[in-house]
C-alpha cells in the first residue's frame, strides 16, 4: 500500500511538472524557418506521425507519406475569397493566432490551452490545381494523436458549412 501511495504521489508531481513546463513555454518547440510556398510546394510532411499535408503525394519516398496524406480544400469562390473565408474561420478558434495572411497564403499557429503545444498550419491557394493546399504539423512529439487531421477536417467542414 505504501508503494502505491508513493507511486501516486510521483505521478501527481510529474503531471504538475509537465503542466508547469507547458505554461512556461518549454513545450512550444521552435518556430520553423522554412514554411511558405517554395517552387509550388508547401514544406514536406514531418518525418514522424505528427503532420498532415495535401501535398504528401509530391514526396513519394517520404516515410510518413501515407499517414500524412489529406485531401486539399475545395474553393469557395476564387482562391483569395477562400483564403479570406479561412482567415475569418480560424480567427474565431480559441488558441489560433494568424501569423501571416496574403490573398493566396495563410499561416496560423494553434496553441493548446494547458500544455501550450504549438502546431503550424498553412493554407495556400494553388492556382494550377485550383484548390487550397494545406499542411498542419506539430512542432514537438513523435505523434499528434490525430489532432492535425481532425483540425483540417474541422476546417473543411466549417468552410463547407459557410457556403
Amino acid at each position: 500500500m505504501l508503494i502505491l501511495r508513493w507511486l501516486m504521489v510521483g505521478l501527481l508531481v510529474l503531471a504538475v511538472a509537465a503542466m508547469a513546463a507547458g505554461q512556461a513555454g518549454l513545450l512550444q518547440g521552435k518556430v520553423p524557418t522554412d514554411l511558405g510556398v517554395h517552387q509550388g510546394k508547401l514544406k514536406s510532411p514531418s518525418a514522424t506521425a505528427n503532420s498532415v499535408s495535401s501535398q504528401a503525394s509530391l514526396y513519394p519516398d517520404h516515410p510518413q507519406r501515407g499517414y500524412a496524406d489529406v485531401a486539399p480544400l475545395a474553393l469557395r469562390g476564387d482562391g483569395p475569397a477562400t483564403i479570406a473565408r479561412l482567415q475569418r474561420l480560424v480567427a474565431a478558434v480559441p488558441g489560433a493566432h494568424i501569423v501571416e495572411s496574403t490573398p493566396d497564403y495563410l499561416y496560423v499557429q494553434y496553441t493548446t490551452s494547458i500544455m501550450k503545444f504549438v502546431d503550424d498550419v498553412e493554407f495556400w491557394f494553388d492556382p494550377k490545381a485550383q484548390t487550397i493546399q494545406v499542411r498542419s504539423a506539430s512542432r514537438v512529439g513523435e505523434s499528434d494523436l490525430g489532432v492535425n487531421r481532425k483540425r483540417v477536417e474541422a476546417v473543411r467542414q466549417a468552410l463547407a458549412d459557410q457556403s
